[in-house]
Parts: C-alpha cells; sequence; structure tokens
C-alpha cells in the first residue's frame, strides 16, 4: 500500500490511522509497543516516528503482513 503525504512528515502512529489500519491513537499504540511495527526493516517502538517520503512500514499482524510505503 502507499500512502501520499502533502506534509514534510508523518508520525507513525498518525500514519496508521490514516492508512486506516487503526482506528484511534490507543490501538496505534499498542500494535507499536507490542514490537508489530518495522520501518525500513527495523523494529520501532516509537510513536512519534517521523516518517519521510520514501520510508517503509511493515506491520505483523498475526499471519498477515501489511507493508506501507510513504510518499
Amino acid at each position: 500500500m502507499k500512502v501520499k503525504i502533502d506534509t514534510e512528515y508523518i508520525k507513525l502512529d498518525q500514519l496508521l490511522k490514516f492508512a486506516g489500519i487503526c482506528s484511534s491513537g490507543s490501538d496505534a499504540k499498542e500494535l507499536i509497543l507490542e514490537e508489530a511495527v518495522s520501518v525500513n526493516e527495523e523494529v520501532c517502538t516509537m510513536r512519534g516516528k517521523k516518517l519521510y517520503p520514501g520510508d517503509e512500514v511493515l506491520l505483523m499482524l498475526g499471519e498477515e503482513y501489511i507493508e506501507i510505503t510513504v510518499e
């Protein structure tokens, strides 16, 4: 999935909500703290991690993987 942003960056928790993966900030926080989110192939536990165009996010939801590319 590709997500286009109109700003310089987007924070990780905001991206998960914007992409429709999470319905609330608390859902995003939970996923991130469970170490189910990788940014550019590194596990990320920072909800406020700034993502820029070209960054890749990978979510592991059980046995399902969702890849998001920031554009």
